[in-house]
């Protein structure tokens, strides 16, 4: 298959990208969400393949729905449908693959899988999640962001954010959206649930990790919060409810928040869990925006790497 001559990118962390084109992959994303699905196809006549080995409704379903309004045609494989669920090497199944596709997203666990899957393939390698990141998650979360409080205002860094909870894929993916777009960040975790050391340390400056919640929202423009047991963590689920005592996102600690807070959380949700049930119905919640948002953002960004707007 003949391919086109620009240079291949991949986006497997947010961090791919520069503090620009995150800023124009935002305001593309809410020129795709005005538009709807009569916009123009500019991935008219290409294939991309959905490879998804963790369960997935929002991801998968966006990025389907996405592929075809941009003009594309989809193949969703899961391990069952695929040789890499009989042992096959991740390099032949990239390079297979590669042959046929014009792109590949993946959602996987370990995300040393994820990149020797983009090592190995010439097409454009997107990741739909691994145990470290989330940065399709984190692009919807920023043209909530935007949306709410002003693309002006998240371009100049002048947002607050604040996580409690976990500090999973999602939180790393904060921390790598807070070095890219210099905005305050504060993380509050239990001890022995932080994020990544290095993210953390990329982002000194604008990111602090704090053991109490109502520290790390207290002011914050931003709310946001994830399960406490992400997927392939079930077996620890009582334990970290134990441990996770207090990082409930309440009414109680939303009020330490700015008035006009926004509360984000990329679903699903356990209610009563690590967010309340009025907090996520109530009226400074935006997680429905967000989950939308999952589908504009892709666009601009499947246009971006495989149309090369």
């Amino acid at each position: 298959m003949s391919r086109p001559s620009r240079t291949k990118r991949d986006f497997l962390r947010l961090t791919d990208l520069d503090r620009g084109e995150v800023l124009a992959l935002l305001e593309r994303a809410a020129e795709w969400k005005l538009l709807g699905r009569n916009g123009p196809r500019p991935l008219q006549g290409m294939t991309l393949g959905l490879l998804f080995e963790k369960a997935s409704t929002r991801t998968r379903v966006s990025f389907a729905v996405a592929c075809h309004q941009l003009g594309a045609f989809e193949v969703t494989l899961t391990p069952q449908d695929t040789q890499l669920g009989r042992g096959e090497p991740i390099k032949d199944t990239a390079r297979v693959l590669a042959r046929y596709l014009d792109g590949l997203v993946v959602r996987t666990f370990a995300h040393a899988k994820l990149e020797e899957m983009a090592r190995n393939a010439d097409i454009p390698v997107v990741n739909a999640l691994t145990d470290a990141s989330h940065p399709c998650q984190l692009l919807a979360d920023l043209l909530t962001v935007a949306e709410r409080l002003g693309h002006d205002q998240l371009a100049r860094g002048a947002v607050s954010v604040a996580w409690v909870g976990d500090g999973n894929n999602m939180a790393n993916s904060w921390l790598e959206a807070a070095a890219v777009l210099g905005f305050e960040l504060r993380l509050a975790c239990p001890a022995g649930y932080d994020p990544d050391p290095e993210l953390l340390a990329r982002a000194s400056g604008r990111a602090r990790l704090t053991r109490s919640p109502r520290e790390a929202v207290a002011g914050a423009q931003v709310v946001t919060t994830d399960v406490w047991a992400s997927m392939g963590k079930e077996a620890e689920a009582e334990e970290r409810r134990l441990r996770f005592q207090g990082f409930q996102l309440d009414r109680r600690l939303l009020s330490a928040a700015d008035p006009r807070a926004i509360v984000l959380h990329c679903m699903p949700a356990h209610r009563g869990e690590e967010i309340a049930e009025d907090v996520l119905e109530g009226p400074q919640s935006a997680v429905l925006d967000e989950a939308e948002n999952r589908l504009h953002a892709q666009k601009a960004l499947l246009e971006f790497l495989l149309a090369g707007r």
